[in-house]
């Protein structure tokens, strides 16, 4: 028997990953009540459960703390994924950040009458009904929510496996295999880079424009932008990147024209961090291939002509936003394709890890979003 129930909360916080209990703990602290609400079993369920076994943080610890707990001196400069788990459950036990799992929100919209948010949820476990009205609504499901896999003429033909790149492990399983990875960014690049580590045949196709950096180029820009114009930074790390890498347009990688920080400003895109593909692809041992024209049962077909033939096809091609299928009416916080367009919208509605600003941008999302709600309240704390 399924039971419906209603409940009034003041802050309701969907998501309950770096951003969700960023917020709640920054809440928690000026003594603002929340409840958090999460899907999955877990906090932190795409970083422990949906990303591959050699990911490492690519800035250094200083630019990736949540708001109120540094890192300890004995952390690593780069944290592994699994450091940064554990660092994302001491910090959710420190705030006593305690999110209801297995709780789906099905919809939300503002009730003009109650002027109060209403928020549908369901138990996964029992199948439950709760209607939650609360003041303040916060989407934190974050910009990595759900894997995106692009259609490729004939793809439902292929004969061999096709996954998003967030349901790749490791590369064992596909050894003395030939196999084809879909995407240029930071995933894309060091997911071939796996697959060669473990004997496979790997390619990857690259259709736009890319800066390839290594993380300590990454790391002296993001130290010389605190002080200098972001163009002359971009004007020294490409030239470092090009003293370092070479003329990567002759393996097929183009660079943009804008400078790599630059890039990043304007259009929220990041520079991808060598972890040693390029060296592999300058030995011949990563192929590099440009966009696929058809796939076909066995084999795909580029748009050079070319043909080649593949047991697996790895998309790493990016996430989609779900924030905007819950909410009836979006247009104060997002665009139409899901971009974010205000982390403030309309009636206490507020976008939490949306700016693709990393998990620097987490930090100042949560803390202006506490700040404000505070402010809206009329706490004095």
């Amino acid at each position: 028997m399924v039971i419906f129930s209603k409940q009034e909360i003041e802050v309701l916080i969907v998501g309950a990953g770096p951003s969700g209990i960023a917020v709640s703990a920054c809440l928690n602290r000026f003594g603002i009540k929340n409840v958090v609400l999460e899907k999955e079993d877990c906090c932190a369920y795409l970083w422990k459960k949906k990303t591959y076994d050699r990911l490492h943080l690519h800035l250094a610890k200083g630019f990736c703390s949540l708001p109120f707990m540094s890192y300890t001196t004995s952390t690593p400069k780069y944290l592994s994924k699994n450091e940064f788990i554990q660092y994302l459950d001491k910090y959710v036990e420190h705030f006593d950040v305690k999110p209801k799992f297995h709780t789906c929100v099905e919809w939300a919209y503002f009730n003009n009458e109650e002027g109060k948010w209403n928020v549908k949820s369901r138990d996964l476990s029992s199948g439950d009904m709760k209607v939650y009205d609360c003041d303040f609504l916060i989407l934190a499901t974050g910009e990595n929510s759900e894997g995106y896999i692009p259609k490729v003429v004939g793809m439902e033909n292929f004969e061999g496996e096709i996954i998003h790149s967030s349901d790749y492990k490791f590369g064992k399983k596909y050894e003395g295999k030939n196999i084809l990875v879909v995407g240029s960014g930071n995933s894309g690049m060091e997911i071939a880079f796996d697959l060669s580590n473990y004997g496979c045949h790997a390619s990857i196709v690259v259709r736009s424009p890319i800066h390839i950096l290594t993380r300590e180029m990454v790391y002296t820009a993001m130290l010389m932008l605190k002080y200098l114009p972001v163009s002359w930074v971009d004007a020294v790390i490409a030239k470092y990147a090009k003293f370092k890498f070479g003329n990567l347009a002759k393996l097929g990688i183009s660079q943009p024209e804008e400078g790599p920080f630059s890039v990043k400003m304007s259009k929220g895109r990041s520079p991808v961090i060598d972890v040693g593909a390029i060296d592999k692809i300058k030995h011949g041992q990563i192929k590099v291939l440009p966009g696929i024209s058809e796939i076909k049962e066995q084999t795909v077909v580029f748009e050079n002509g070319d043909k080649h033939q593949f047991d697996a096809i790895v998309f790493a091609t990016g996430y989609k936003n779900v924030a905007t299928k819950l909410l009836k009416d979006y247009s104060s916080i997002f665009l139409e394709d899901g971009t974010l367009k205000n982390w403030k919208g309309e009636n206490g509605l507020y976008a939490a890890g949306f700016s693709k600003r990393g998990i620097a941008g987490i930090s100042m999302d949560a803390i202006a979003i506490a700040d404000s709600i505070k402010s809206v309240r009329g706490d004095k704390i």
